[in-house]
């Protein structure tokens, strides 16, 4: 996640040193916006159309493949991303009700972020761990055989943990 010490103008260059120590630019988009967006944070219109003139592409094509893939975000994250699964098994074993307890102690709606920017709450379709259903991920923590009743306790751990994890 992106540096918060760490001006604009830094994150460019860095990015730039990146791109220029790349073998070869064809193919290597989907590498330097995860780059970007490590750095960034998200991939705001400005550094997608860096990212495009940097790699000579037309900026259609950079939009596309950002808007394109789900790990891609073109708006600012919160430090702890909640994804609450609701793939087939963790959906029929109560997901729903956890996404909704997460709402409403939030205050947010799926793929919103907190006023704060501590929590943005989003969905995921399958992590792989049915066994463990309903299955929520904070960042990249699992938690598991999760209830409505956890979700407090969920948003408390991160809560103790100040703000200061990155993920």
């Amino acid at each position: 996640m992106a540096s918060t010490t760490m001006t604009d103008e830094a994150r460019y260059e860095e990015l730039d040193r990146y791109i220029a120590d790349l073998p070869d630019h064809k193919g290597s988009l989907i590498q330097v916006l995860h780059v970007a967006q490590d750095l960034f944070g998200y991939l705001p219109q400005d550094v997608q159309m860096h990212v495009a003139r940097k790699l000579a592409l037309p900026a259609a094509k950079v939009y596309g493949v950002v808007t394109f893939y789900s790990f891609f975000n073109t708006e600012p994250r919160g430090t702890y991303t909640v994804s609450v699964c609701l793939g087939t098994a963790c959906f029929v074993r109560g997901s729903e009700e956890i996404l909704k307890e997460f709402e409403k102690q939030l205050k947010v709606k799926s793929d919103q972020t907190t006023p704060d920017n501590l929590f943005t709450l989003t969905t995921i379709r399958c992590v792989g761990a049915c066994g463990l259903a309903p299955v929520v991920m904070v960042n990249d923590r699992v938690y598991g055989r999760v209830t409505a009743k956890d979700v407090a306790s969920i948003i408390d751990d991160c809560m103790a943990k100040g703000g200061s994890e990155n993920g």
